[in-house]
């Protein structure tokens, strides 16, 4: 009972601590562009941390250790890995997002190929956020649940109240400064973890001598294309995905954007292996029969984690662990509040339900959203049992397929045009859901996170056709003024 009320106390402090930088940033507040965007002032290191942060999310802590200890082994930190090559890859593009100077995906949409694409990309946009916070809400509440001993339900009510208070009160400034804390929660919490996992187990040797053959593969649960496959998934979506490319449009300049993007990198590498280590350890645990799998049986594998916690750490070192992964959890979860928020209010609110509106009242618009935002992820969450990664993968591929090249190539191909980015958000997005729903996620060898590659070829063929056949008006690259 001690340990728990001292874990309890541990995280407790924690969870104010967020909603006072919350408060905080509140006061730093001027006007919309503050709110979404940080007013553009984040340098590289502001940049690495809020990036890093907002995509080391639930599926790089519970769902790898979940896939280390289920099959993928060392290879579940593919995951994490090709994140950080997707943050390397877009540090060459970073420039032109950041100096496109808009504040939403659909903005630039709208100013390059016209409103009716900036509206079907602004809806694209929106609904996959709430999947996507709804499954971080998931696992904060995970942990919640199992560190104090509550209901499940429960949990996902306290998580969405406190993310989506601290979020609303100081909007992008806010999200900014509790993942810059956050990310450092994240890394040294898990990393404190392990050597207490290993004595617990005996030792690598322990662990390594009672784990599958194969377990120590880098491609026992991915294969090459696998692996490819995770990076064009990342690259896309972290290219159009709202909660991450808001980062590059608020760096101070285009070489903060390109720098934030390699240390992002850098910290996702270091990062990769330790929840995948701790997925191992924990199977190793099992086989030896120092750890009863029962324990979590009856609400998933996902609770895997938590529960090693409780059984082998120290308390303050179990609520330090605590504490990061409910980071994790949280610095993805704001950031995709705030990108729904941001999305409805300034692409269509303020362009289709009411041009007039003052800035104010965007801003207003973006809170309230966020609210109603945050509500119906917590009933979501409240009743999804899926895997939490397998929401991540299906609500990354379905806005970035059609999207991808349209954004990308928009900042380079003169020719794009209005048609051939319409077709290009159909096409991809209907390949995508068909994918998945229809044929279960498996057509011509392509499933799971594979699936982004037939939408991505689709909406490029599309893309580059309708282009061709429809040019535009005027051949440019340049946006159309619009009141910032």
């Amino acid at each position: 009972m001690n340990i728990n009320i001292l874990v309890t106390v541990v995280v407790v402090l924690y969870l104010l601590i967020m909603l006072f930088i919350g408060w905080y940033s509140s006061t730093k507040i001027t006007s919309n562009t503050d709110f979404v965007v940080a007013g553009r002032r984040l340098g590289p290191l502001l940049m690495a941390g809020t990036l890093a942060a907002t995509e080391i999310g639930g599926g790089s802590s519970l769902g790898v250790v979940q896939n280390g200890m289920s099959g993928y082994g060392m290879s579940a930190a593919w995951y994490i890995i090709t994140m950080g090559i997707a943050f390397v890859i877009l540090s060459f593009l970073a420039p032109k997002f950041r100096g496109a100077t808009v504040k939403t995906v659909p903005e630039y949409f709208r100013r390059r190929y016209g409103k009716g694409s900036g509206l079907i990309t602004a809806i694209i946009m929106f609904l996959p956020l709430v999947g996507l916070t709804a499954g971080q809400f998931i696992a904060s509440a995970v942990i919640l649940s199992t560190m104090l001993g509550i209901n499940y339900q429960v949990a996902v009510i306290i998580v969405a109240v406190v993310v989506t208070v601290y979020s609303i009160m100081g909007g992008l400034w806010s999200v900014t400064l509790t993942d810059f804390i956050q990310v450092f929660l994240i890394v040294i919490g898990m990393i404190i973890a392990v050597p207490f996992a290993l004595k617990y187990a005996g030792g690598w040797s322990a662990v390594a001598a009672n784990v599958p053959e194969g377990t120590m593969s880098m491609l026992q649960g991915y294969d090459v294309f696998g692996v490819i496959s995770l990076v064009i998934m990342y690259v896309a979506t972290f290219s159009v995905g709202q909660e991450a490319v808001s980062r590059f449009y608020a760096a101070r300049d285009g070489k903060a954007a390109k720098g934030g993007a390699w240390l992002a990198a850098l910290i996702n590498f270091i990062y990769a292996f330790i929840p995948t280590i701790l997925g191992i350890i924990t199977l190793a645990l099992i086989n030896m029969g120092k750890f009863n799998a029962a324990d979590f049986e009856s609400v998933g594998a996902r609770y895997a984690l938590p529960v090693l916690a409780m059984e082998v750490m120290p308390a303050i070192i179990c609520g330090l662990l605590f504490s990061g992964i409910i980071s994790a959890t949280m610095s993805s979860s704001d950031s995709d509040l705030l990108g729904a928020g941001s999305i409805f209010a300034n692409d269509i609110y303020k362009r289709v339900i009411k041009p007039e509106a003052s800035d104010a009242e965007v801003m207003k618009v973006t809170k309230i959203t966020m609210c109603l935002v945050g509500i119906a992820s917590m009933f979501i969450a409240l009743f999804n049992t899926q895997s939490l990664i397998t929401i991540l993968m299906f609500c990354f591929t379905l806005r970035a397929a059609g999207s991808f090249f349209p954004y990308v190539l928009g900042h380079y191909w003169k020719k794009a045009s209005t048609a051939g980015t319409i077709a290009s958000l159909i096409a991809g997005t209907v390949v995508v859901v068909y994918l998945d729903q229809f044929s279960k996620g498996n057509l011509f060898g392509f499933h799971f996170s594979q699936t982004i590659v037939p939408g991505l070829v689709a909406a490029l063929i599309f893309f580059i056709i309708f282009s061709l056949i429809f040019p535009p008006k005027k051949e440019t690259t340049e946006l159309a003024s619009e009141d910032e």
